[in-house]
């Protein structure tokens, strides 16, 4: 039974992520923002145990998780939990700029940082659910695309730092997906939100399970998944 740590289990792909797994017998651990989102995923997943820190401050992370009990091991270290704002650079402001990568790109380092220890024993797998903004920027998306092409940049110092631990690294690049954020970036760009025409957050997971199944010794570094037609 493997263990896996997950960020952003209660909606989209991260919930996706968690109810796959948890399907398969293996431990989750999932991570939220405070002690009633804590309790909401507890009921959600019943048998999971979950840990407690807020992405949005992550320097306030070691000092979360030291005051806590996380497992000794850590088969995958899931990153799915995100934010986005839309808004042109003319537009953007600092507190804008600063939320957006902590939680999508310092919070991530952070959190692989505090648990790199459990990884290791584990010869384990980190996997970070990009974006295709990871990969290409476009009009308006200035500082969510920044913060994912930081995101690839950790992710690929890391693998080559990690190797010699026998520790994974993958990053998955979904295309549009009918999630809550992508209700959301509609919202935003006043367009109407039709989720037929995304990918679903499972075939997200199915992606991630893919790059978790692979056998020692095989390693997907990254893969894009885009929805048909």
């Amino acid at each position: 039974m493997a263990t896996h740590v997950i960020t952003g289990a209660g909606s989209g792909i991260g919930a996706a992520l968690a109810g796959r797994l948890a399907e398969r017998g293996d431990e989750l651990w999932l991570w939220a923002r405070d002690a009633g989102r804590a309790r909401e995923l507890a009921e959600r997943f019943p048998g999971a145990g979950t840990l407690v820190g807020d992405l949005a401050v992550p320097e306030r992370l070691s000092w979360a998780l030291g005051h806590q009990s996380p497992p000794e091991r850590v088969d995958s270290l899931l990153h799915a939990a995100g934010v986005v704002e839309l808004a042109p650079v003319g537009e953007l402001t600092p507190a804008v700029w600063q939320a957006t990568l902590a939680a999508n790109l310092v919070a991530p380092a952070e959190l692989t940082r505090l648990l790199l220890p459990q990884l290791r024993a584990a010869r384990g797998h980190v996997v970070f659910v990009n974006s295709g903004a990871g990969l290409r920027a476009h009009p308006n998306w200035a500082a969510y695309a920044a913060s994912k092409h930081g995101l690839r940049a950790l992710a690929d110092a890391l693998r080559g730092e990690e190797a010699a631990h026998g520790v994974r690294v993958t990053t998955v690049y979904p295309g549009r997906t009918a999630t809550p954020m992508q209700e959301k970036v509609h919202r935003q760009e006043g367009r109407e939100y039709d989720p037929e025409r995304w990918l679903t957050a499972d075939s997200v997971a199915t992606t991630v399970l893919t790059a978790l199944d692979l056998p020692p010794g095989a390693e997907i570094t990254d893969l894009s998944v885009r929805p048909a037609g």
